[in-house]
């Protein structure tokens, strides 16, 4: 399948899951496992402050983060990895019917793609969240995120076993990851995320191996 790939270097941003089947207690500020899309400030490398004065040494350095994202030309589905977390985005329309929580039977072997990759890195703590658009009400969005994440989460259950935890949550349409005042992003922000912390000795995301 063709894909496209966009490999950037950031600190790391990843934020812990619970421990709870389904958690519905207070929520993050932000999802876990997002990471900031701003763009990174202008810097002026002649500036002064750049410089060391007299007698002054650098501080110890600092091990950044690789993100590596690739995506599939029709955008129905992403992937993300960093040197801690894998996160996968389908898109509502693969996985679901218009307005529906119900997974599809054409859906089944990409949720199963994601759960065999999740037991390749071991995980036995896996977020689920589900997001929408901004038509609608909030309310709505609220309830059909919720049961599209369940919806999904159910099916990583039956793969993954009773060892694995997850947390689940529905996110209505907060945390677009594009512009809803076209189709086309509206049509990203409708997703299910699947994330989880990559395992112990797992091969780590490179320049190399996400360009090819």
């Amino acid at each position: 399948m063709p894909v496209v790939a966009v490999v950037a270097l950031l600190g790391s941003l990843v934020v812990g899951a619970g421990r709870s089947a389904a958690a519905d207690g207070d929520e993050p500020s932000v999802p876990p496992g997002s990471t900031t899309t701003s763009p990174p400030p202008k810097v002026d490398n002649d500036s002064p402050g750049l410089k060391l004065a007299d007698g002054a040494t650098l501080a110890p350095a600092k091990v950044l983060d690789i993100k590596s994202v690739v995506e599939d030309l029709g955008g129905e589905e992403r992937r993300e990895d960093t040197n801690t977390d894998v996160k996968f985005a389908l898109q509502a329309e693969v996985l679901f019917d218009k307005d529906e929580f119900g997974i599809t039977p054409a859906a089944t072997s990409r949720i199963k793609a994601i759960a065999d990759e999740a037991k390749a890195q071991k995980a036995s703590n896996v977020r689920v969240f589900g997001f929408t658009d901004n038509l609608g009400s909030y309310a709505h969005g609220k309830t059909l995120s919720k049961r599209r994440a369940d919806a999904v989460q159910s099916e990583l259950a039956d793969e993954l076993g009773a060892d694995v935890t997850f947390e689940v949550r529905g996110y209505s349409e907060d945390y677009p990851i594009a512009d809803n005042s076209s189709e086309e992003g509206r049509k990203k922000n409708r997703r299910v995320e699947v994330s989880f912390p990559r395992g112990a000795g797992a091969e780590q995301p490179s320049e190399e191996s996400s360009t090819s």
